[in-house]
């Protein structure tokens, strides 16, 4: 599962990617976690609001930071 969160670096993107992260070790998922913070790529990728997150190239998150748990259920979703 590859994982990206998709942001400027702004304190809703800290907060998401540590969410993510906790996240990935509740749901016990093998997981690669990584960051786009590069504008053209973000638009290259077609997310035009942030933060937001793809799993496997799919955008499953956008324009919010989901508590834990409900990233959980994100994850267990797109297994």
């Amino acid at each position: 599962m590859d994982i990206k969160i998709i942001g400027s670096g702004c304190a809703d993107c800290d907060k998401l990617y540590n969410n993510m992260e906790e996240a990935i070790r509740q749901a016990g998922v093998t997981a690669t976690l990584g960051r786009v913070e590069d504008l053209i790529e973000m638009v290259r990728m077609g997310v035009m609001t942030t933060p937001s997150v793809t799993i496997d190239g799919k955008l499953v998150v956008s324009a919010r930071v989901p508590k834990v748990d409900k990233l959980v259920e994100i994850l267990k979703e797109n297994m």
